[in-house]
């Protein structure tokens, strides 16, 4: 008479762990729609909390993928592509050839990674300090390094945010030009991702077709929603509450004991 409780309980489960899955894609698609990037860094921030790294990682390669494509789109490719070469090469090369431990270890190494990039990226975020704008003859050498350390950390985090963000952002830009330049660099970074975390373990590098199927469907409805309310929000409020919440679940990460 107690047989089919267990399939029930399973079933529950599954229901409980796709809801989790779409509310967190669906607010990380909502950022990306506000802010124009954020997707990442939110989702890796939440499912750092209910699962491990790699398996977080591998969830989030295809939303982010799927959402930054249409980033990529615009006018400026070309001219991008000929003064950001030396930050995809770094980004991609230590990405994919990183000597540190990634998402894929044992123990809480991740997680403590994951947690100390979210905590600096959260600071830098609410700071912002003025960074000053690289010397063209300095772009090429800086511009190495940024990709490099960005590609260390994305290997042992899944986090593409440091230092690639402030430093795209201290070569001034206009507005369009960045976005197409932070879409073009996610896509790079995420491909890198991706390969990755099918030579450390390719079975974990596949997920759950359902689940993965929840992901993209609440990441483009999120960032539907985002794309919506982007003139409505206030941007510096929207701001520092998206870097403060940064803060706090770096800081949720680092503190876990298990």
């Amino acid at each position: 008479m107690d047989a089919p409780r267990p399939r029930r309980d399973h079933a529950g489960m599954d229901i409980e762990r796709l809801a989790t899955l779409g509310a967190i894609f669906a607010l990380a698609g909502a950022v990306k729609g506000v802010s124009g990037m954020g997707l990442p860094t939110v989702s890796m921030a939440l499912l750092g909390l209910v699962m491990p790294p790699a398996a977080a990682a591998a969830l989030m390669v295809w939303p982010s993928l799927a959402t930054n494509l249409a980033q990529c789109a615009g006018p400026s490719w070309r001219a991008l592509c000929r003064r950001l070469w030396p930050v995809w090469a770094g980004l991609l090369l230590f990405t994919v050839f990183s000597p540190l431990p990634d998402l894929a270890s044992a123990g809480r190494g991740p997680h403590l990674a994951l947690g100390a990039v979210l905590l600096l990226y959260g600071a830098w975020g609410l700071l912002r300090p003025a960074l000053p704008r690289p010397a063209p003859r300095h772009e090429d050498w800086l511009g190495a390094l940024a990709g490099a350390v960005s590609g260390l950390l994305t290997a042992a985090t899944g986090v593409f945010v440091l230092p690639l963000v402030p430093y795209l952002q201290s070569l001034r830009m206009d507005r369009d030009e960045l976005v197409q330049a932070l879409g073009l660099s996610f896509t790079l970074a995420t491909v890198a991702l991706g390969l990755v975390l099918w030579q450390a373990a390719p079975q974990a590098a596949t997920p759950d077709a359902t689940d993965c199927g929840v992901a993209l469907l609440a990441a483009f409805a999120g960032l539907w929603v985002g794309t919506r309310l982007r003139r409505r929000l206030p941007a510096p409020t929207f701001q520092r509450a998206l870097y403060g919440m940064f803060v706090l679940l770096g800081a949720a990460l680092l503190g876990r004991t298990n």
